[in-house]
Protein backbone atom coordinates (compact mmCIF):
# COMPACT_ATOMS: atom_id res chain seq x y z
CA UNK A 1 0.00 0.00 0.00
CA UNK A 2 1.27 3.44 -0.94
CA UNK A 3 -0.37 6.54 0.47
CA UNK A 4 0.19 10.03 -0.95
CA UNK A 5 -0.91 13.08 1.04
CA UNK A 6 -1.08 16.67 -0.12
CA UNK A 7 -3.29 19.69 -0.43
CA UNK A 8 -6.41 18.71 -2.36
CA UNK A 9 -6.12 21.49 -4.92
CA UNK A 10 -2.47 20.74 -5.77
CA UNK A 11 -2.69 16.96 -5.52
CA UNK A 12 -5.80 16.39 -7.63
CA UNK A 13 -4.43 17.50 -11.02
CA UNK A 14 -1.21 15.53 -10.46
CA UNK A 15 -2.61 12.15 -9.40
CA UNK A 16 -1.98 10.28 -12.61
CA UNK A 17 1.54 11.67 -13.09
CA UNK A 18 2.40 10.96 -9.44
CA UNK A 19 1.11 7.41 -9.75
CA UNK A 20 3.14 6.86 -12.92
CA UNK A 21 6.35 8.25 -11.36
CA UNK A 22 5.96 6.18 -8.18
CA UNK A 23 5.25 2.94 -10.05
CA UNK A 24 8.16 3.59 -12.45
CA UNK A 25 10.53 4.06 -9.51
CA UNK A 26 9.27 0.91 -7.77
CA UNK A 27 9.82 -1.04 -10.96
CA UNK A 28 13.30 0.34 -11.64
CA UNK A 29 14.63 0.13 -8.08
CA UNK A 30 12.71 -2.79 -6.56
CA UNK A 31 11.78 -4.76 -9.69
CA UNK A 32 8.11 -4.61 -8.66
CA UNK A 33 5.88 -4.88 -11.75
CA UNK A 34 3.70 -1.86 -12.56
CA UNK A 35 0.56 -1.51 -10.47
CA UNK A 36 1.35 -4.40 -8.14
CA UNK A 37 0.77 -2.14 -5.13
CA UNK A 38 -2.40 -0.34 -4.16
CA UNK A 39 -1.99 3.43 -4.23
CA UNK A 40 -4.24 5.81 -2.35
CA UNK A 41 -4.35 9.60 -2.57
CA UNK A 42 -5.50 11.67 0.36
CA UNK A 43 -6.18 15.26 -0.65
CA UNK A 44 -6.58 17.54 2.32
CA UNK A 45 -8.17 20.94 2.71
CA UNK A 46 -5.81 23.76 3.68
CA UNK A 47 -7.16 23.84 7.23
CA UNK A 48 -6.45 20.11 7.65
CA UNK A 49 -2.84 19.95 6.42
CA UNK A 50 -0.16 21.62 8.50
CA UNK A 51 3.13 21.07 6.73
CA UNK A 52 6.59 22.20 7.88
CA UNK A 53 7.55 25.84 7.78
CA UNK A 54 9.44 26.86 4.67
CA UNK A 55 7.56 24.49 2.38
CA UNK A 56 5.14 25.42 -0.39
CA UNK A 57 1.63 24.30 -1.27
CA UNK A 58 3.31 21.57 -3.34
CA UNK A 59 4.34 19.77 -0.13
CA UNK A 60 3.67 16.07 -0.73
CA UNK A 61 4.05 13.13 1.66
CA UNK A 62 4.57 9.62 0.30
CA UNK A 63 4.30 6.58 2.57
CA UNK A 64 5.47 3.30 1.05
CA UNK A 65 4.65 0.03 2.82
CA UNK A 66 6.83 -2.93 1.91
CA UNK A 67 7.53 -6.44 3.08
CA UNK A 68 10.76 -6.44 5.04
CA UNK A 69 13.83 -7.65 3.19
CA UNK A 70 15.32 -4.92 1.00
CA UNK A 71 18.80 -3.65 1.76
CA UNK A 72 19.41 -0.19 3.19
CA UNK A 73 21.14 0.82 -0.05
CA UNK A 74 18.18 -0.31 -2.17
CA UNK A 75 15.75 1.74 -0.08
CA UNK A 76 18.03 4.81 -0.21
CA UNK A 77 18.26 4.53 -4.01
CA UNK A 78 14.45 4.35 -4.23
CA UNK A 79 14.04 7.47 -2.10
CA UNK A 80 16.64 9.43 -4.08
CA UNK A 81 15.12 8.32 -7.38
CA UNK A 82 11.67 9.46 -6.23
CA UNK A 83 13.05 12.92 -5.33
CA UNK A 84 14.65 13.19 -8.76
CA UNK A 85 11.71 11.87 -10.79
CA UNK A 86 9.11 13.98 -9.00
CA UNK A 87 11.15 17.11 -9.55
CA UNK A 88 11.82 16.35 -13.21
CA UNK A 89 8.35 15.11 -14.13
CA UNK A 90 6.12 17.25 -11.94
CA UNK A 91 8.29 20.19 -10.91
CA UNK A 92 7.96 19.40 -7.20
CA UNK A 93 11.10 20.56 -5.43
CA UNK A 94 12.84 18.04 -3.17
CA UNK A 95 12.24 20.40 -0.22
CA UNK A 96 8.50 19.83 -0.78
CA UNK A 97 8.66 16.02 -0.72
CA UNK A 98 8.69 13.78 2.33
CA UNK A 99 9.05 10.02 1.87
CA UNK A 100 8.81 7.26 4.44
CA UNK A 101 9.25 3.55 3.90
CA UNK A 102 7.46 1.35 6.43
CA UNK A 103 8.43 -2.31 6.51
CA UNK A 104 6.64 -5.23 8.08
CA UNK A 105 7.63 -8.89 8.15
CA UNK A 106 6.05 -10.94 5.36
CA UNK A 107 3.77 -12.77 7.81
CA UNK A 108 2.12 -9.41 8.64
CA UNK A 109 0.89 -8.99 5.05
CA UNK A 110 -2.33 -10.51 3.73
CA UNK A 111 -3.29 -10.69 0.07
CA UNK A 112 -5.02 -13.14 -2.29
CA UNK A 113 -6.22 -15.23 0.67
CA UNK A 114 -2.79 -15.88 2.20
CA UNK A 115 -0.09 -14.20 4.23
CA UNK A 116 3.00 -12.78 2.58
CA UNK A 117 5.28 -15.49 3.91
CA UNK A 118 3.04 -18.11 2.25
CA UNK A 119 3.22 -16.45 -1.17
CA UNK A 120 5.63 -18.38 -3.33
CA UNK A 121 4.49 -16.97 -6.67
CA UNK A 122 5.80 -13.40 -6.45
CA UNK A 123 7.51 -12.40 -9.69
CA UNK A 124 10.04 -10.24 -7.82
CA UNK A 125 12.32 -10.70 -4.86
CA UNK A 126 11.93 -8.76 -1.62
CA UNK A 127 15.58 -9.53 -0.86
CA UNK A 128 17.65 -7.15 -2.98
Amino acid sequence: MIIVYGLKHTLAPRKHALMQAIFDCLEMQLDIPHRKHALRFIGLDTEDFFYPEGRSEDFTVIEINLMKGRTEETKKRLIKMLFCELEQRLGISAIDIEITINEQPAHCWGFRGMTGDEANDLTYSIYR
